[in-house]
């Protein structure tokens, strides 16, 4: 097929999806499935993730078929697009799956914590806490493990942190107000 052709036939299939033609969605896949499948294929590693992807994008696509200008983009480029998002979307589970992950391993390798048998509402409980204290950053996450998890005294977690006491205090109150704040929010969430 020539370039002129493609490009005719490219122009077509563009002018009919904008028309919503029922008939034209087999044709876009058909064309532009491989293309889609290869960039999530390549980018992702996985071929269910990169299949799941292309189901994805061709979804998307018809979902939001009025939004696409063909003036601003061609089809292909508009798909491709989407394509990066939901590659984004899948790297984006995939960080939050492995956090949770490291947090459900280190809850059940603790001692005396949530291992195997144990109560599931503990188990999640202790996720929940773990990832929260992930997200204090340093040294606030040190010192409310060591507290909490190590039975610490203030002046203990000074010492061996070698931090004025009233560094270490400040830090407990404000992380458990967050904690108390982020939490309050999650539960009233669900």
């Amino acid at each position: 097929m020539s370039d002129e052709a493609g490009q005719a036939r490219e122009s077509a299939l563009e002018r009919a999806f904008v028309a919503e033609d029922d008939g034209v969605m087999r044709a876009v896949y058909q064309r532009w499935s491989p293309l889609i499948y290869t960039i999530a294929l390549r980018a992702l590693g996985s071929v269910a993730d990169a299949e799941d992807v292309t189901q994805q994008v061709f979804v998307a696509a018809w979902q939001g078929r009025t939004r696409y200008d063909p003036t601003r983009a061609r089809l292909h480029s508009w798909l491709v697009a989407i394509a990066r998002n939901k590659i984004v979307d899948v790297y984006q589970r995939r960080t939050r799956d492995g956090r949770a992950q490291d947090a459900a391993e280190v809850v059940a390798r603790r001692p005396g914590g949530a291992g195997a048998g144990a109560d599931p509402v503990v188990v999640i409980d202790r996720v929940v806490i773990a990832e929260e204290l992930r997200r204090l950053g340093e040294p606030p996450s040190t010192i409310m493990r060591l507290a909490f998890f190590e039975d610490l005294t203030h002046s203990q977690i000074a010492g061996r942190l070698d931090l004025p006491l009233g560094t270490v205090k400040s830090h407990i109150k404000r992380s458990l107000q967050r904690m108390r704040d982020r939490l309050e929010v999650t539960d009233g969430a669900s």
